[in-house]
């Protein structure tokens, strides 16, 4: 059986039909990226993906990193693909063209990321570490050091990292010891010790640039004190070419779950006096730079999680085709009853489903916030631009947190339909849950992730942000309400809806009160029913998109309208009364988990 990646046909919809993404193309900005062009480009990744980069997956995860006499040793398969994805120019889709990137929207560029990403994760981890390093360097830096970094790590010729994590402070990033000592030139001397840096030291490349979160001298304790410095691996020289080493060394690798083909390093810098970084941005705002590249990666995570949940049911709807085993429920008493293919069995079918609706509702919610990027760089309006950030801003917590959460149920499911063969190596979904685990812990934990949407995103700007939210939400169950097929699953949002607005403010007002320990034990679960409104709410709009895809369609697209249907009904009603239950439930609360003593968790 060969092993699958997304779907082309959904990817298709979500972008021209539900989003109508080619209509960016009135604008100067996206002039080039019409239908055809889009087109070109997702079956072009599509085809790497497939051809190209799927084939070094199993091998890779097979052969892992190592640490060899100071050297970091990656799969050996995955230097030509680097090449490939440099050759391509697949580093830096969506970037500005004037620091060569492609210039592509958002939405085609997560498409890309879907097909890229669900061939070997581990794999485009690279791509995506040196495109968020080189965006802070594009975000923050002066013009010499964009001159000096940019177009070298947008082409590939460099990569880049984040170091963030150290061994104390995990993800209380304040509490970080990295020392900023200033030298006469304007650079620093940079001394400590990071870990779980992700592509931390490797060869692949000629240069690593990490941007790296260090005190100043002096600096003020806590985040206020944070500043950001590019620490190259090796210094670089007036002609821009790498020189001397700068005393950044790989001390260890993790040994990790999955994404083994990805180098998981601790790194210790200046050990021996010798780590010059320059400073990026503005002494002790590191925090508020570091931040703008933590929400395009937690995006990217959503995206990761994403891939391998569509690869994982991709794998098990064929699989379920294929696998022939036991009697039709409907035979089973007859006489020597024939074996069936699996997928007519009641259970796999509950768990096809619930995979399918799962995967497409990700994948309208990312590339819709995606689309929001690129629809608020064409608008001329300040409020138009204003109100996207808000909606984009609410629904990050919810692309990363919520949707991995999700993905990992969907790649359980995944090894479930396989049965005894999902358990084994030899076949794809051990990899893939395996892979898909990360993304629900790195980036901001998918416990901080619900603490952002309830700390800071539900009142943002008075909640205006969350109040236009749902206002995209009401405006889908309006137009929906006026389709007959339609009409009761509008009243089903309709009603959650409202829900989930009651218990958002309860929710608020609980977080402002002396009761706030207990609201925040009750913010996962508060994440959990708004990102089960948001996917109904992605149903019932696909579900609009596919009424009217179905008025003109030949009969090779009634099916897949019929399935976009399908798994908008079951979604709203078998999934969405689940979260109504659990809105009573954070209604009416439980102090348990603050209240129980530690000692009892113990006896």
């Amino acid at each position: 059986m060969a092993y699958q990646l997304a779907d082309r046909r959904d990817v298709d919809f979500v972008l021209h039909e539900q989003l109508n993404l080619s209509d960016l193309s009135n604008y100067e900005l996206y002039g080039e990226f019409n239908k055809k062009t889009i087109d070109l480009v997702l079956s072009e990744a599509r085809s790497l993906a497939l051809k190209e980069v799927l084939p070094t997956n199993a091998p890779g995860d097979l052969a892992g990193c190592s640490l060899e006499n100071g050297k970091v040793l990656i799969p050996e398969e995955f230097k030509r693909i680097w090449e490939l994805y440099k050759d391509g120019e697949w580093i830096a889709t969506s970037e500005d063209p004037d620091w060569g990137g492609q210039g592509m929207p958002h939405a085609l560029s997560m498409a890309c990321t879907e097909y890229l990403s669900g061939a070997n994760m581990a794999m485009y981890m690279y791509v995506a570490l040196t495109h968020g390093a080189a965006n802070l360097v594009e975000a923050f830096g002066s013009e010499d050091q964009k001159k000096k970094y940019l177009r070298k790590m947008y082409s590939g010729e460099w990569t880049g990292t984040m170091l963030l994590t150290e061994p104390g402070a995990g993800s209380d990033v304040g509490a970080l010891t990295t020392t900023a000592t200033p030298n006469a030139d304007g650079t620093y001397h940079i001394k400590g010790s990071k870990i779980f840096i992700s592509g931390g030291e490797h060869e692949m490349a000629g240069n690593i640039i990490h941007p790296v979160l260090a005190r100043i001298d002096g600096a003020p304790v806590g985040t206020k004190g944070i500043s950001l410095f590019t620490v190259p691996k090796f210094r670089v020289r007036e002609d821009g070419t790498p020189g001397e080493f700068n005393d950044v060394v790989c001390t260890g690798i993790e040994h990790k779950m999955g994404i083994h083909g990805n180098c998981t390093c601790s790194l210790a810098l200046g050990e021996k006096g010798g780590c010059i970084g320059e400073l990026l941005g503005e002494p002790n705002k590191g925090m508020r730079a570091m931040f703008q590249m933590m929400n395009e990666a937690r995006l990217f995570v959503g995206v990761q999680g994403l891939s391998v949940a569509s690869a994982s049911y991709a794998n098990a709807l064929s699989y379920a085709k294929d696998r022939v085993q036991g009697p039709n429920l409907m035979t089973m008493m007859a006489s020597n009853p024939p074996a069936v293919p699996i997928i007519q069995h009641p259970d796999i079918r509950r768990q096809l489903i619930s995979m399918k609706a799962n995967v497409e509702a990700m994948r309208s919610l990312l590339f819709y916030i995606g689309s929001c990027s690129d629809r608020k760089r064409v608008s001329d309006s300040e409020e138009e631009k204003e109100r996207l950030q808000g909606i984009i801003d609410v629904l990050t917590p919810i692309g990363k947190g919520y949707v991995t959460d999700r993905s990992y149920d969907v790649c359980s499911h995944g090894m479930q339909v396989y049965g005894g063969y999902g358990f084994i190596e030899e076949y794809p979904q051990a990899q893939l849950l395996r892979d898909c685990r990360i993304t629900m812990i790195y980036e901001g934990t998918n416990g901080i992730q619900a603490m952002d949407l309830l700390g800071r995103k539900l009142g943002m700007k008075k909640g205006k942000a969350v109040m236009d939210l749902m206002a995209e939400m009401q405006a889908t169950i309006n137009e929906a309400r006026q389709v007959e097929n339609l009409a009761s699953l509008a009243d089903d949002l309709e009603q959650a809806v409202g829900k989930l607005g009651e218990v958002a403010m309860h929710m608020g007002k609980t977080a402002m009160s002396a009761d706030v320990m207990n609201a925040f034990a009750c913010a996962h679960p508060f994440m959990t029913v708004t990102g089960d409104v948001v996917f109904a709410w992605m149903h019932l709009w696909r579900a609009l998109t596919a009424t009217a895809g179905l008025e003109k369609a030949k009969k090779k697209d009634k099916d897949f309208y019929e399935g976009v249907l399908a798994a908008a009904k079951y979604y709203i009603d078998a999934e969405l009364p689940i979260s109504q239950g659990r809105m009573c439930a954070i209604l009416k609360g439980s102090d348990t988990a603050m209240t129980i003593p530690e000692s009892a968790f113990f006896g």
